[in-house]
């Protein structure tokens, strides 16, 4: 991987924006902050936004620097979908059924497989893949003047960003069946979203929120530790019984780790955890415990005959 950035404010993205936390930081924090950036135009999603979004969490999940990270949107709207409105949004003009990969998916993909845990800030209204993008996130902080709506039978498509995976393992199929089949715009207090979303704030206390829970993360807790829990719960073997045995493997190996004498040190002593590991250099011999799978297209005549 290309080295790492001196100052990810620095960055230049179109579509989105990088903040240090706090912002005056000349270099990368504990904590950074993804501002989705379309002033104008309801921070709607585009080609080149998901490709600023897939390239920023893969990056930040390499960079030990970083222990948490907050999505959130520029102004008063987190995200009002996806451009519809032709120029700079969506076109699938050159792409074939074996070359296509939805732009939802795969930013919901480097969120899934990110290292650090994100938070969502939706600090306004999230429809279509406005919404979706955010479920694959550790926890979501909603503004509790928002409109949330998955509207994709009221535009003649499906479900997308693997939201039909994520959706109804989060707020149950009978919610997840009555959002998708009415294609509404509800408020974000509906009990529909009960279980959705960790905590409801005035919008200007959202982002404040979702930031000092950022910090407490960043500063009491281990990645490897918080990382590997994610993927135990969204990538489980099944069954109890399986359940155990993988327990049981990543257990064994971490009891020697650094991360987990720093842990009982730290509350022994009573003071401040300081740790250190990180997925690249300090994850089990577990994982992965599944089978992988490469969801890039194919960009030569040899792979595209691979994957037929």
């Amino acid at each position: 991987m290309a080295s790492l950035p001196q100052s990810y404010a620095a960055l230049l993205f179109q579509h989105i924006r990088l903040s240090h936390v706090p912002a005056s930081s000349p270099t990368p924090t504990p904590v950074i902050l993804i501002i989705l950036y379309r002033p104008g135009k309801h921070n709607a999603f585009t080609e080149t936004m998901a490709s600023e979004l897939e390239e920023t969490f893969d990056i930040l999940s390499h960079d030990p620097r970083v222990k948490a990270i907050v999505v959130t949107g520029d102004g008063k709207m987190f995200c009002a979908g996806a451009d519809l409105d032709g120029g700079q949004g969506l076109s699938y003009a050159n792409d074939t059924p074996r070359t296509h990969r939805d732009g939802g998916g795969r930013v919901t993909l480097a969120i899934h497989r990110c290292t650090k845990p994100v938070i969502a800030a939706i600090n306004g209204s999230a429809v279509g893949v406005g919404v979706t993008m955010t479920l694959p996130m550790n926890i979501r902080i909603v503004s509790d003047k928002a409109k949330i709506g998955f509207v994709f039978a009221r535009r003649g498509i499906v479900m997308e960003a693997a939201s039909s995976y994520f959706l109804p393992r989060l707020i149950g199929l009978s919610k997840a069946m009555h959002l998708i089949t009415t294609g509404s715009v509800y408020p974000s207090t509906d009990p529909l979203f009960r279980e959705l979303f960790s905590d409801i704030l005035p919008p200007e206390k959202v982002l404040p929120g979702a930031l000092k829970l950022a910090d407490e993360i960043a500063k009491n807790t281990s990645a490897v530790s918080t990382h590997l829990m994610k993927d135990m719960m969204w990538r489980n073997p099944g069954t109890a019984e399986q359940t155990h045995l993988l327990d049981s493997k990543i257990l064994l190996d971490l009891f020697d780790g650094k991360d987990k004498k720093e842990g009982i040190e730290s509350f022994l002593q009573k003071r401040p955890a300081s740790f250190k590991a990180n997925m690249q250099e300090n994850a089990p011999s577990a994982w992965p415990w599944w089978d992988k799978l490469d969801t890039r297209p194919p960009v030569t005549v040899e792979e595209l005959k691979a994957k037929l």
